[in-house]
């Protein structure tokens, strides 16, 4: 089944908004998250639906059809692995991925894509630690927990990051701070909820609140 650049956008922004939550995804928090009028979610998820690809209920919402979910893993699966080779291989910052990935996620080839995961060595994650879907679509997790949770003395692994805003990212860079860096809790200050942690054994640095509330750590 053919699908227009529009209508794959479509598709991936319902399954990232109903992985959310269980309710049917509203026209209203659709036009929020695609930056676009109410009207024009109304007329496209119509097209989706005479496609068998979503389920619309007027003034009510949307969801995905079984058909819909697949393309949406799909589609998502390729952006993912395309920010990982952004990053990992051609040395983009993580601020600046995403608008490069939303067009790759578009070339429609599955040997591509699975030549670029075995390329890239099955990633788990993506840049901000998004999960990235196997080749059949399945995402396996694993336990993580807030930085801000870690007891003094405990080290883990950097695996996500909650704010993905370019301004957060930056501060992360400047800290040295990235996916798979090691953390090492040296002291929690009561005072005022900072950390200071060691970024790889090397370098100690005070980290406050509002950043660690904002780091998944894997230990």
């Amino acid at each position: 089944m053919k699908r227009t650049h529009a209508e794959e956008n479509y598709l991936k922004a319902i399954y990232m908004l109903s992985e959310k939550k269980e309710a049917l995804v509203t026209t209203t928090a659709m036009a929020e998250f695609l930056h676009t009028s109410a009207a024009s979610i109304t007329d496209m998820v119509q097209k989706l639906h005479n496609k068998g690809l979503v389920v619309y209920r007027k003034y009510q919402g949307v969801a995905l059809t079984e058909t819909g979910k697949q393309f949406a893993i799909k589609i998502l699966r390729k952006h993912l692995l395309w920010e990982v080779f952004l990053v990992d291989k051609l040395k983009f910052g993580w601020s600046e991925i995403h608008e490069i990935a939303e067009q790759l996620e578009h070339i429609d080839s599955d040997i591509l894509i699975d030549r670029l995961d075995d390329f890239l060595g099955h990633p788990y994650c993506n840049p901000h630690g998004i999960v990235i879907p196997n080749a059949d679509g399945k995402i396996i997790t694993r336990p993580r927990l807030l930085m801000t949770d870690l007891s003094e003395g405990a080290s883990g692994i950097v695996s996500a990051i909650k704010d993905d805003s370019t301004s957060f990212l930056q501060y992360l860079g400047k800290r040295n701070i990235y996916l798979g860096v090691k953390i090492t809790v040296v002291e929690k200050i009561e005072f005022d909820e900072s950390m200071d942690v060691t970024i790889d054994n090397q370098h100690k640095i005070n980290i406050s609140r509002k950043i660690t509330d904002n780091i998944l750590i894997s230990l």
